[in-house]
């Protein structure tokens, strides 16, 4: 009875195929049975799975037995890394009861399940910078933003400097004061008071007279002393 391949290593979640081959003399048409045993660390060997000769296939949950006499193939699922270990496989004889040949031993090992490849890895990544990305573009739009709204405000702010003065009269004169008040002309029969102001008088911005006062000097002629003679004359 032989068993191979002599060794398997295989990552986790694919599976595992083994051949035991066996050869009789004389077969005469007797029945046998195929055990198939595995040891982990030298301990004491575990049967896992069995066909008979009549048996064309056996299936379990974790092994597949299939029967191409003289060779039977068994295959293990689903691997995992507790599935490493030593295996072989035993021919029990019905017509011998006392007679159970052993094969040589195999050994699989079971690695860890391959990590994911870099072209499944890169998505992740453009997804784990995507936040960052994002936050930058927002970080631009403000900062446009903010310059557009500073250019907007020096714009209106040195319109509004330029509008503060108005034309009037060939004189610029600040905004809100208007046409300068008319000045009456008061005339006494023994003279005539006129009033002269500058038409381009520029005041400054920050001060804005409540009241505009103007003064003038006044002489009056001397007077002649009353006599009886005026007197008279001025009652008639």
């Amino acid at each position: 009875v032989t068993f191979f391949p002599a060794v398997l290593t295989l990552p986790a979640g694919g599976s595992a195929t083994f051949f035991c081959n066996i050869s009789m003399e004389n077969d005469s048409g007797s029945e046998y049975s195929l055990n198939w045993y595995k040891e982990t660390n030298h301990s004491q060997a575990q049967k896992i799975a069995e066909i008979s000769r009549n048996n064309p296939q056996t299936k379990t949950e974790k092994y597949l037995l299939t029967n191409h006499t003289p060779a039977f193939k068994i295959e293990i699922l689903n691997l995992h890394q507790n599935d490493s270990g030593s295996y072989y496989c035993g021919l029990i004889t019905f017509f011998e009861p006392d007679k159970v040949m052993e094969s040589n031993r195999s050994h699989l090992v079971v690695t860890a399940a391959p990590e994911k490849t870099n072209a499944t890895e890169e998505p992740e990544m453009e997804e784990g910078n995507s936040p960052d990305h994002i936050k930058a573009v927002l970080l631009g739009i403000l900062l446009l933003a903010g310059v557009v709204i500073l250019l907007i405000f020096g714009y209106l702010t040195i319109t509004y400097r330029r509008g503060g003065m108005i034309t009037h009269g060939g004189c610029a004169t600040p905004r809100g004061w208007g046409k300068p008040p008319m000045v009456s002309v008061s005339t006494v029969d023994y003279g005539v008071l006129e009033f002269q102001r500058d038409q381009c008088t520029q005041m400054p911005s920050e001060t804005r007279p409540v009241e505009q006062t103007e003064y003038a000097t006044i002489i009056f002629p001397e007077e002649k002393p009353i006599t009886p003679e005026r007197a008279k004359k001025h009652q008639d």
